[in-house]
C-alpha cells in the first residue's frame, strides 16, 4: 500500500514539473487517500497482532 502512495507521488511531481495541473492535482489527492488507508491498516495490524501474541 505504501508503494503505492509513494508511486502516485512521483507521478504527481513528474505531471507537475511537466505543466499538467490537473493529472498532478489528481495524482496527489490518491497518493494522500493511499497514504491514510496504509497507516490505519499499520496501527490495526499492530494492535491485533499485539493482542493475538498473548494466548
Amino acid at each position: 500500500m505504501l508503494s503505492w502512495a509513494i508511486t502516485f507521488l512521483i507521478i504527481a511531481i513528474v505531471a507537475a514539473v511537466l505543466g499538467f495541473g490537473g493529472i498532478a492535482g489528481t495524482a496527489t489527492g490518491i497518493a494522500k487517500i493511499l497514504f491514510v488507508v496504509f497507516l490505519v491498516m499499520f496501527i490495526a495490524s499492530f494492535f491485533v497482532g499485539r493482542r493475538g501474541g498473548r494466548g
